[in-house]
């Protein structure tokens, strides 16, 4: 396969506030998003030539249309359970490259707070595979189940999951647009309400209403928009098929699909030792022990001995290699279609060096991850990128 490495160029972003926006419609958060990134880009709506729309909510190109007067250009509407939002910069990416357009526009957003979804899910059987399997498998019961796994498997703690959402917190509460922006304590976390054992309360993201923008070009066009413009070094993407529903053997302490997607993006991008050469991830934090999982399905750490450098402070904002500077999706917020394009915008700013907080602004950024991931242990799709500096 030909590489995409330094094909494609983000050249404006932008990022709604997220929590529970009840003031706001879905086209309000969609409208301030968009409209961060055209100015940013110093361009507006009238200069895309076509936009993909990244949501599980709203279906149809007009949930773009309608609010930002997109008017008759071609708007691809992507969904991909959690990992929506990569999805529309990976669609954008290819059709540049093709040449199909010059200047497109991706947003991803979602307002889950006035649809009424409680985050538990209702746990009635999904996608019709079997009338057994679905019932009552809720985001926060099948986590656990690889959270009660590991910790026996490995001899990790709770406490090592409570360190991460620790940590996810202090970067959340230094981030003006995050939703739960509150540091909390490793007490309050090992002592709050269990949701699904191990899990507790502070183990689990939010229900957010937010949105997320970027708009891309090619390359050799982005000089006309901006100078500290990123590129696209890889993407990825991989859809399991499901076995963990079934086979008595899938082992529930491994991410496959999330291994298999960064093989796929190392490759591209050339990345040899990604614990020396990426500075920056976003990864998927739905969960706690998603976080862990990502550790080692990512190769930053051997397997089984993420507890290690959780105690080490490898991932923390001064550690090693950042984890979710931003908060991740345990802070920040998880709107469904939003937390992957939200991820390339921490990536985005932070290469910039424009952290809107000084604090948690970190030092000579050039390389950075997001990975996004959706369904559940057993049944995942993720979608990754690497985002950076030109000719890095």
């Amino acid at each position: 396969m030909e590489s995409i490495k330094d094909k494609v160029a983000i050249v404006g972003m932008g990022c709604s506030k997220f929590g529970e926006r009840w003031d706001c419609s879905v086209w309000d958060l969609v409208v301030e998003a968009a409209y961060e990134a055209f100015e940013d880009a110093g361009v507006g709506p009238k200069d895309m030539q076509a936009a993909w729309s990244g949501t599980l909510g709203f279906a149809g190109g007009q949930s773009l249309s309608y609010p930002l007067k997109l008017d008759y250009i071609p708007i691809t509407r992507v969904e991909n359970l959690c990992g929506t939002g990569l999805e529309t910069i990976r669609g954008a990416t290819y059709a540049l490259i093709a040449k199909a357009y010059d200047l497109v526009l991706c947003v991803g957003f979602e307002k889950t707070k006035d649809r009424g979804v409680g985050g538990l899910g209702s746990g009635e059987p999904m996608g019709g595979v079997h009338p057994v399997f679905g019932i009552q498998g809720t985001p926060p019961g099948r986590y656990a189940l690889a959270a009660t796994k590991y910790l026996s498997v490995y001899g990790a703690e709770k406490k090592h999951l409570a360190m991460i959402s620790v940590k996810s917190h202090y970067n959340g509460a230094r981030n003006p647009k995050a939703h739960l922006r509150r540091e909390v304590t490793l007490e309050q976390v090992l002592g709050a309400p269990i949701i699904a054992w191990p899990l507790g309360l502070f183990d689990c993201c939010g229900v957010t209403d937010g949105a997320a923008a970027a708009i891309l070009c090619r390359a050799e066009d982005a000089p006309k928009f901006r100078n500290d413009y990123i590129t696209v070094k890889a993407l990825g993407n991989a859809s399991g098929p499901g076995c963990g529903k079934m086979m008595t053997n899938y082992d529930f302490v491994h991410w496959e699909e999330t291994y298999r997607a960064t093989q796929q993006v190392y490759q591209q991008a050339g990345i040899k030792d990604p614990r020396k050469e990426i500075d920056l991830v976003e990864c998927h934090d739905c969960f706690s022990i998603a976080e862990l999982m990502c550790y080692e399905a990512m190769g930053f750490c051997e397997r089984g001995t993420a507890k290690n450098d959780i105690e080490a402070g490898t991932f923390a904002l001064d550690g090693e290699v950042a984890f979710n500077a931003g908060g991740g999706l345990k802070s920040f917020g998880h709107p469904v279609g939003a937390s992957g394009v939200r991820e390339v915008y921490e990536i985005y700013k932070q290469i910039q060096g424009k952290a809107e907080e000084p604090s948690r602004q970190l030092k000579n950024v050039e390389l950075g991850i997001a990975h996004n991931q959706g369904g559940h242990p057993g049944t995942f799709m993720c979608s990754m990128g690497i985002f950076g500096v030109p000719g890095r």
